[in-house]
């Protein structure tokens, strides 16, 4: 537990490069500079959210290693529906409430392990402006304040169980996503590596990747910069 860290994926890669072992928890009560994907701002209220990051290193091949995104998000998720209803995955990495976000997933690769960083709205009262119509917290949907290390605990116990269903196990990892999947059967935009996608979410392949019905036929779509619900 650190009491102030710009980031902890930072702080958690630079551990692991010194060879800090396999499952350990970067956790900070004030993340002073956290980002999402794309390098976007993470907003982290000190003393009423959770920001921290898992060292991984797993013995699954490489090619797998962005699967445990989706092992991270159902983690939450699962961990999430002990005290708040209608909790559903966003594609690939985002958990939300209802149509608001509660939490954020980062996954970065290292030479021989991946860091998950994870950050949820627990007890967030106040979001800035710009969030306020877009991101929701624990207590919030609950209607009480939740028990923030009781929900770290929970979602540390279910990451432990899910990032070792990225390769044997992961259909019942991905039934579990799709299970939850907020995009199923809604219209939406993404900005892909090969340009602008739209079209209607069919669902998830046997790889994990988004199947996107296009007036040119089906397409999947292993990666996205931006998801958005059309």
């Amino acid at each position: 537990m650190r009491e102030a860290l710009a980031s902890t994926n930072d702080e958690a890669r630079y551990l692991a490069e010194q060879g800090a072992a396999d499952g350990l928890v970067v956790l900070t009560e004030n993340q002073t500079a956290g980002r999402g994907r794309r390098g976007a701002d993470w907003f982290a209220a000190a003393g009423e959210s959770l920001a921290f990051s898992i060292v991984v290193r797993p013995a699954e091949p490489k090619a797998l290693w962005p699967r445990l995104a989706l092992a991270a998000g159902l983690a939450v998720a699962e961990a999430a529906e002990a005290c708040a209803p209608q909790v559903g995955i966003k594609w690939p990495n985002d958990v939300w409430i209802g149509r608001r976000k509660v939490a954020g997933i980062l996954v970065e690769a290292g030479q021989d392990f991946a860091v998950v960083g994870i950050g949820i709205n627990v007890n967030t009262r106040e979001f800035p402006p710009k969030l306020a119509e877009l991101a929701t917290s624990l207590q919030a949907a609950a209607g009480q304040t939740q028990d923030r290390a009781l929900v770290l605990t929970n979602i540390l116990g279910r990451f432990a169980m899910r990032r070792n269903q990225i390769a044997a196990g992961f259909d019942e990892l991905l039934d579990g996503v799709r299970l939850r999947c907020v995009l199923s059967g809604h219209r939406v935009s993404l900005v892909t590596a090969g340009g602008p996608r739209y079209g209607m979410m069919e669902g998830l392949g046997p790889g994990g990747e988004l199947l996107l019905r296009m007036p040119g036929g089906l397409e999947r779509i292993i990666q996205a910069d931006e998801v958005r619900l059309a």
